[in-house]
């Protein structure tokens, strides 16, 4: 069905003051569940601090304080602990500890790894070719780019939000100094042919970055073999703490520093080292490599759960992103006739932490740049929603989850005058 996109807005906020009443109305039923579960479900955002990881950074916090710069020896010791979460991390990636610097996170990472190459390669070209699904870290610096004169291409990507590989080859010209992939999409989880973009990226003598950060620990990722030449990780996606990242160089890449001042992470990024956060980063990094193939099984078990259950049940609905090629943990559904956020809001009614691909600011509503370029027209892109598990959600959550989403898309859509006029014309 196809519906003007002015009476769509104006549906939704004819609505609204019942949906205000439909949310007082939830929140009365949980009102005397004092303690009801709290079933997170909106890991792709942020996670939790595992005990272990927080065990390993306390001590940095109070006995272990000493700047790594300095030389007397609790200092030293920092150092030489830096030297070691290098390593681990290093090792997670296939690559030597020389080619891992330390960031704030995964926007620091990918803000370093476009500008300074734009910067550092500016006379060989200032074309740079990325794709229409990328995070925004990566879309708003390139923005940042194009108004300083560099031009960007942004590479189609098909229903399912796979990267057209054709499109992206004819796009290389002389001279393009860079193709920025993501590894895997935050929004619909859909994983790319990145090894396929690397020997693409190298046959051509182009720069290859991807943005890893909700692949890392995920999929197995080894630079070498894919030919990434940088990657971009984020600590707080993996169950480490917030403020730390890295960003993976290929030794012989000649990009510069990108924050100055000291003669930290070899004199390309100033600033003293966040220890604890390099440590929880390492210890966190430690853990979910080892134990990847046991917890990725067991969210993709539940996973697929949540997915069988809801296209059975559920009618109207869409899943977004590839069935098979996908990240372990996502899952991503477009409800016709609804709007995301009110989903969101009757879901958290009853304890359940979710996000979706519409915002609604200053009166606007945008629906997810992600769902547009994959083809979804504006009515379908707003009535998104993304859960992302981990490996400490049961089945019993997963049911629940669903159960409850059940009752609420039905509340929502026998609320809105699009879907009346949908089952109107049906029983025509």
């Amino acid at each position: 069905m196809k519906y003007c996109k002015s009476r769509y807005k104006l549906s939704l906020r004819s609505s609204y003051y019942l949906l205000v009443f439909e949310f007082l109305y939830f929140r009365m039923e949980v009102y005397f569940i004092m303690d009801k579960k709290i079933i997170y479900m909106d890991n792709a955002a942020t996670t939790p601090v595992k005990p272990e990881v927080l065990d390993a950074m306390l001590p940095y916090f109070t006995e272990k304080f000493g700047n790594p710069s300095s030389i007397y020896s609790i200092s030293s010791q920092n150092k030489k602990d830096i030297t070691t979460a290098r390593e681990t991390i290093a090792k997670a990636i296939n690559t030597d500890t020389a080619n891992i610097y330390f960031t704030a996170g995964g926007s620091e990472s990918d803000n370093w790894a476009l500008k300074a190459t734009a910067e550092a390669y500016a006379n060989k070209g200032r074309h740079i070719i990325t794709s229409k699904i990328e995070h925004h870290a990566i879309l708003h610096t390139c923005d940042y780019l194009e108004k300083r004169g560099y031009e960007i291409t942004y590479i189609d990507v098909d229903e399912n939000g796979i990267v057209d590989l054709k499109q992206l080859e004819e796009a290389i010209r002389p001279d393009t100094i860079l193709i920025s992939i993501m590894f895997a999409n935050n929004e619909i989880g859909t994983i790319e042919p990145i090894a396929e973009i690397g020997k693409i990226a190298k046959e051509h003598g182009v720069l290859f970055h991807t943005d890893a950060v909700q692949a890392f620990t995920q999929v197995p990722i080894d630079v070498e073999e894919m030919n990434i030449d940088m990657l971009s990780v984020s600590g707080h996606k993996i169950n480490g703490p917030k403020g730390i990242g890295f960003l993976y160089i290929r030794k012989g890449v000649k990009i510069r520093s990108f924050v100055h001042g000291g003669a930290q992470e070899r004199s390309r990024r100033a600033g003293t080292e966040n220890v604890p956060g390099i440590i929880g980063l390492a210890k966190a990094t430690e853990i979910a490599v080892g134990n990847m193939k046991e917890r990725t099984a067991k969210e993709i078990e539940v996973r697929n759960h949540i997915i069988e259950r809801v296209m059975n049940e559920i009618p109207y609905t869409r899943l977004n992103g590839d069935r098979e090629r996908r990240l372990p943990n996502n899952i991503n559904f477009s409800f016709q006739f609804i709007e995301g956020e009110s989903m969101l809001i009757m879901l958290d009614s009853f304890g359940i932490c979710a996000s979706s691909g519409s915002a609604c600011t200053s009166g606007a509503l945008d629906p997810s740049h992600v769902l547009l370029a994959i083809g979804l027209p504006h009515e379908i892109a707003h009535g998104s929603l993304r859960l992302t598990i981990s490996e400490d959600t049961t089945m019993e959550d997963a049911d629940f989850v669903v159960d409850k989403l059940k009752g609420i898309v039905e509340r929502l859509r026998s609320m809105s005058p699009l879907y009346e006029d949908f089952v109107k014309k049906q029983a025509k």
